[in-house]
């Protein structure tokens, strides 16, 4: 049910903040314990959907609490079914203390379900102090701070092999279509222009919110992810339309349509930085990156770079992030010690300890950029950082998941569909209004 769109991978990513010798440390501003072993005795209780080295890393971050505070960690693999997982623990007496949540719209509905603990007055200060006034409005319900965002994905880079764009004589694009122009003469060069992720639908949602944030600007973005915009509106028929453009170029993507259906998301990256090279980019997150580098051995900045997701018919280049949110259960048997897990979770220092382990970003504006470990990491966190509140969350993770985070369902099958067959963004619109309306009822 759930959406694995920020956090699919693989381990030490270049785009890593090398944060300098503050890993473990005591003397961070927030009480989570101090050196004083306060929370000894206790296990504190964490659901996330991270797997493997994800999951080991985040482990790094919470036996740096536990040598802080003295409180013991276990951490629950939820998979996909974030919602589900943890309903069924509240059900059965056995919630976890606090839940890593991947998606706007599952962090507003266990909040109106009565499951979660407004975060703590230190945790609150640390947010305002630390973060651009965007991420507590994602993380507030109703006025209330619920969720603290501790990992971050900036979702608007298009990844390239430096090789094959000066092989084919050309620059990083500025706009959508010199992006389209370059794809096509790097074509012509002997590469398909893109490689597309079409089997994991979640890719071609942020296809679409990139294209749609630029062209159509923040108002009618936040507008249609609030569902306030119906998807049958002239500038969702638009910005399909611009997207279809793409999709039904065989030229642009390696292997068309068809091909493009039967690729996930790591293989997408394989087809550009892998040893058989079909295309000449890729785009999705800055994630990219952990997988080039990690599985293929690409060296970020040399062999593998991104540009910005390039401006569309003259707006401005967008900047979409994802994100996963720490909250705390009201149910938890140790909610008191997971707050301060939560305290301790906002601070730069917790940060640094992923950090240094890799494939990890923060949206805390307090990690100094001349810590990052190198240029392409600067950039991102530069981009992401700087963007500050025009920063606009992933939309189909603000959605329901039975609208935005279901495989086989919703705007993941219908942005499938439409990649199948991009002759009729008008129907396609119809299609996934009937389908949003009936989520955001439900």
């Amino acid at each position: 049910m759930m959406r694995r769109r920020t956090t699919l991978l693989t381990g030490c990513t270049a785009l890593a903040l090398a944060l300098g010798a503050t890993a473990c440390g005591g003397g961070g501003p927030v009480s989570a314990g101090g050196g004083d072993k306060a929370l000894g005795g206790q296990t504190v209780t964490v659901a996330g959907v991270w797997t493997g080295s994800e999951q080991k890393n985040f482990q790094k971050v919470l036996d740096a609490f536990s040598a802080k505070t003295g409180a013991k960690t276990q951490f629950i693999s939820t998979g996909d079914n974030v919602s589900t997982v943890v309903g069924s623990k509240i059900e059965g007496g056995n919630a976890p203390d606090v839940v890593m949540v991947p998606q706007v719209g599952v962090l507003q509905q266990f909040a109106k379900k009565g499951w979660l603990t407004p975060l703590s007055a230190t945790t609150e200060k640390a947010v305002d102090a630390g973060y651009a006034p965007v991420w507590k409005k994602y993380g507030s319900v109703d006025g209330r701070l619920y969720g603290l965002y501790f990992k971050a994905a900036h979702k608007s880079t298009v990844w390239y092999s430096p090789d094959a764009l000066n092989q084919a004589g050309v620059k990083p694009p500025k706009t959508y279509d010199e992006m389209l122009k370059a794809g096509r003469t790097v074509s012509d060069s002997g590469l398909a222009a893109f490689s597309v992720a079409g089997q994991d639908g979640w890719t071609l949602t942020d296809w679409f919110e990139n294209i749609y944030l630029s062209q159509a600007g923040p108002e009618k973005y936040d507008a249609l992810a609030a569902h306030k915009l119906k998807w049958t509106d002239a500038s969702v028929v638009k910005a399909l339309g611009t997207l279809g453009t793409l999709f039904k170029d065989k030229q642009l993507v390696a292997g068309g349509q068809k091909e493009a259906l039967n690729t996930d998301f790591p293989g997408s990256v394989e087809k550009v930085f892998g040893p058989k090279p079909e295309a000449g980019m890729v785009y999705e997150g800055d994630f990219v990156a952990g997988v080039a580098h990690d599985q293929f051995g690409k060296t970020i900045g040399t062999d593998a770079n991104f540009f910005p997701f390039p401006a569309v018919d003259g707006g401005k280049a967008p900047v979409v992030s994802g994100g996963d949110a720490a909250v705390v259960l009201k149910d938890g048997k140790n909610a008191k010690a997971g707050m301060k897990l939560l305290e301790y979770l906002a601070t730069p220092e917790a940060a640094a300890v992923w950090a240094k382990a890799g494939g990890f970003l923060s949206p805390n504006k307090k990690l100094d950029l001349a810590q990052y470990g190198d240029d392409v990491t600067r950039a991102t966190a530069k981009s992401l950082v700087a963007a500050g509140d025009t920063v606009r969350f992933d939309m189909s993770d603000q959605a329901p998941a039975a609208f935005g985070g279901t495989k086989g369902a919703g705007e993941w099958k219908l942005l499938q569909d439409f990649l199948r067959d991009p002759s009729d963004p008008k129907g396609t619109a119809a299609r996934l209004e009937t389908a949003a309306a009936k989520a955001y009822q439900g």
